[in-house]
Formats: C-alpha cells, structure tokens, sequence
C-alpha cells in the first residue's frame, strides 16, 4: 500500500497518482474516473468508455468482415 498527500489545487483539493499505478490501471492524462465513498473509503474506478469502431478492429487485428458471413440461401421475401 502506498500513501499520497492531499494538495491544494486551485479553489479545489486533489491527490497525485505515481507514474506506476497510472501504468498498472491502464490510466493515461485526462482519462475519467468515477468516484465512490463508501463508509470511510474512497473508491476509484475507471469510468466506461464506448470504443469506437477503429479499437474494436483493432481487437480483430483487422481479419474481420461483413463479407465474410455466409448468412443462407434466401428464405423468404429478402431484397438482394
């Protein structure tokens, strides 16, 4: 466990994070963290962030299409 000195930072207070925990969270400058005291903790948490198309297929490494799928022979009154 490490500690942090709360600071005055403008009209507000604040704590700094070590370059580690930044690392080991995934964190980078300007990212969104909720917020959340329960009894007497403070707890952080990445806030949810949507990807966007590009990160998904990123995901795939790009091997992914929608050409790609064999949806069946027409069952019904489908326009082609």
């Amino acid at each position: 466990m490490s500690q942090v000195a709360i600071r005055s930072w403008g009209n507000s207070q604040g704590i700094r994070l070590s370059k580690e925990i930044m690392d080991i969270m995934g964190l980078k400058i300007s990212d969104t963290l909720d917020i959340e005291v329960y009894h007497d903790e403070i707890i952080l948490r990445k806030a949810f962030r949507h990807k966007t198309f590009e990160e998904r297929m990123l995901e795939y490494h790009n091997k992914i299409s929608a050409c790609d799928f064999d949806w069946g022979e027409p069952v019904g009154r489908e326009l082609l």
